[in-house]
């Protein structure tokens, strides 16, 4: 099976990366392009056999499943130069939440996935969150989550669900890691603890933390009623981030999906245009 990649941005690179890493995927076995060809040469220097693709065309004409990792405003450019050229069988896999999947089947006649990926599957881990097309098969998911697993726990969800899991799974990590600076900042100001060394204490601290509520046994409620003892310090600040906190993440949800709607309003007119 060859596997291409149409946008080698942040994500794109990450998943081809992340792929070869884990053993899914030989390099001889993935085809990319970009936009800009250079960022694709870099990656096939990086690693020898990856065919570097001149155009989406190209990519499209090669592979079998075709991860488009794009942002919302370049998908109808790419679909223009693509929609001529996909087979029946061919799987897309869109990466982009706004991007729905009535949109990719009503421009395209081959079989439609989505899934939202997470910066944590660099390393091989977290979630990866799919969503299907009528067209795929029960074969064809199984598939796709085989090769997901080499580098997360694939997660079928509803796609009406796509924003709030996305910032669950996809944007959390960089929602957490701000807290964790946050925690470290104040570490050193208050303290004069060495910043590196706080990072490096902070850091274990969360990935044991993470492996606790997910291989441990812990949920977040048992987790905090373990460690702080009544009466004791550990209870004091959570008191206090009880307080601080209060509504914040209600009022985080309400802006990323304002954000989405705006966002999907924007695809929306343009694969209307597209239509017509």
């Amino acid at each position: 099976m060859k596997v291409g990649f149409i946008g080698t941005g942040s994500m794109g690179s990450i998943l081809i990366e992340a792929l070869i890493q884990s053993g899914a995927l030989a390099p001889s076995s993935m085809i990319a392009a970009n936009r800009t060809h250079d960022k694709v040469l870099v990656l096939a220097e990086r690693y020898p056999g990856l065919l570097a693709a001149r155009s989406n065309i190209e990519v499209v004409l090669e592979a079998d499943l075709i991860f488009i990792c794009v942002k919302p405003a370049e998908y109808k450019r790419v679909l223009d130069e693509i929609r001529k050229l996909t087979m029946p069988e061919q799987i897309i896999v869109s990466i982009t939440s706004p991007v729905l999947i009535r949109h990719l089947e009503e421009q395209l006649n081959c079989k439609i996935a989505k899934v939202i990926p997470s910066i944590t599957n660099f390393v091989q881990n977290g979630a990866a969150l799919c969503m299907y097309g009528a067209r795929m098969e029960e074969a064809d998911k199984a598939a796709l989550e085989q090769l997901l697993a080499h580098i997360s726990e694939p997660i079928r969800i509803d796609e009406k669900h796509t924003r709030i899991t996305s910032d669950l799974s996809s944007c959390g990590p960089a929602f957490f890691a701000l807290l964790l600076q946050r925690f470290v900042d104040a570490a050193a100001v208050e303290t004069g603890i060495p910043y590196e060394e706080a990072t490096r204490m902070a850091s274990r601290m969360l990935l044991g933390t993470g492996l606790l509520l997910t291989e441990g046994g812990f949920t977040p409620e048992t987790l905090q009623r373990r460690v702080a003892v009544p009466g004791g310090i550990t209870e004091e600040g959570l008191r206090l981030m009880d307080h601080e906190l209060d509504s914040m993440f209600n009022r985080l949800i309400r802006i990323t999906h304002a954000k989405f709607y705006e966002d999907l309003a924007k695809v929306d007119a343009a694969f209307l245009n597209a239509i017509e």
